[in-house]
């Protein structure tokens, strides 16, 4: 089947976190995807605008949202953070492929599931939570790493969505926090262990930059005893 394509408008575009913007684009008509999935933008070289090349940008919105919501940590002088940041505004058009990809939470799951995810790793688990906690009765943890205050962004609702559903919680670590901070101080590594240690009975998710999601693939293949199929990694440069 053929990859579609789409011409879509920007609708917003601004910082929420140090190096994180959010970025709304609309949704086209017949426009269908799972939760978890990304699509492929095209991104100009702010220099040479005919030098174009795709990015990846993992879908943050539910399947059932009226818009697509994205977002992306600046890597200062690459090209989709130029282009975002420099660039991209409201009313502007942009050429989007897709979706792509398997990082998919099957809605028929038995096991407890464990999410674990960087700063923007966290994307794809809005769209899944948003979608899928209506209907799922297991426990669903979400540890979500940052490294201080001004990087987090969406907690707020990711708190609110643990008061709502009962089988779902949320623990944040920190690995440089202010001296005010009252949670968990430390790598996400560190916070994994106080959260859970039966990984048998675990489906685990782990999304983030390569070096966290590398480490944490061969420690819970290797350490905590996670049968590949239920171990789904999905890294972002």
């Amino acid at each position: 089947m053929p990859v579609l394509s789409h011409i879509v408008a920007c609708k917003r575009n601004e910082r929420i976190a140090r190096d994180i913007y959010e970025i709304v684009f609309e949704k086209p008509a017949g426009f269908d995807f799972l939760a978890g999935q990304y699509v492929l933008f095209d991104v100009p070289h702010l220099e040479n605008p005919g030098d174009m090349q795709t990015r990846a940008f993992s879908i943050a919105s539910s399947p059932d949202e009226s818009e697509l919501l994205f977002a992306m940590k600046l890597k200062p002088g690459g090209r989709a953070s130029r282009w975002i940041e420099e660039r991209l505004k409201s009313g502007m058009t942009a050429r989007m492929q897709g979706p792509f990809g398997r990082f998919i939470l099957d809605p028929k799951l038995e096991k407890d599931i464990l999410m674990i995810g960087t700063s923007t790793g966290v994307v794809p688990y809005r769209s899944q939570l948003l979608t899928l906690l209506p209907a799922l009765k297991q426990r669903i943890d979400l540890i979500y790493g940052v490294r201080s205050e001004e990087d987090l962004f969406w907690a707020d609702m990711f708190e609110s969505l643990a008061k709502k559903y009962e089988n779902f919680f949320l623990h944040i670590a920190l690995s440089d926090p202010s001296p005010s901070w009252t949670g968990h101080k430390g790598r996400i590594q560190t916070l994994i262990p106080l959260v859970t240690k039966d990984f048998l009975e675990k489906t685990v998710f782990i999304c983030g930059n390569p070096d966290m999601t590398t480490e944490l693939r061969k420690t819970a293949l290797m350490e905590w005893g996670v049968e590949k199929q239920n171990l789904h990694v999905e890294g972002y440069i």
